[in-house]
């Protein structure tokens, strides 16, 4: 049997550009990792280095008809980081990228699903932005707490391990 999938899809805020180190700490769990970025995360990331890391192409359009390759079924999605724009686009059931798309499919095939806002405190106190994180967990989406892996001080690192540590045991 080979090793669980994880889809992980990241969201246009600034931690999706170091993803790669967080791939890092996750593969050693024994998963397979399948980046999925939303649009405008597909420009700011280095889609090559991070097809290179995880074995798979990062996908951020849906594959072409004519194109038989596909990414493996994953066992378990994780949103990281998720903005305010895609949480609420997914809470209404908005599909128009591919990204949205799969955290749709993932909901409608109970697949375990991790979302890890990172919504600066302006958009995070909008009425819909809490109302939006509530339905989410209440269509089973496990919500951590926003910006669990924002820097502290004047650090330009990524708090990865935070997050990680939230969910070693969940996805063992």
């Amino acid at each position: 049997m080979s090793d669980p999938v994880l889809y992980l899809v990241g969201c246009a805020a600034p931690p999706v550009r170091d993803l790669g180190s967080l791939i890092a700490l996750v593969q050693p769990l024994g998963w397979r990792v399948c980046v999925i970025p939303t649009p405008t995360a597909a420009e700011w990331i280095d889609l090559q280095a991070l097809a290179a890391q995880t074995g798979f192409p990062v996908q951020s359009t849906p594959r072409h008809p004519d194109d038989s390759r596909s990414l493996p079924k994953a066992d378990a999605a994780l949103v990281c980081p998720a903005t305010f724009n895609t949480v609420n686009k997914w809470t209404a059931v908005v599909s128009d990228n591919f990204a949205l798309g799969v955290l749709n499919e993932a909901l409608g095939l109970r697949i375990p699903t991790y979302l890890a806002p990172y919504a600066k405190p302006a958009l995070a106190a909008h009425p819909a932005f809490g109302e939006s994180l509530v339905k989410l967990e209440q269509w089973g989406v496990a919500v951590l707490e926003n910006e669990l892996v924002r820097p502290e001080g004047a650090s330009k690192t990524i708090l990865w391990e935070r997050f990680v540590g939230v969910l070693r045991e969940s996805l063992i």
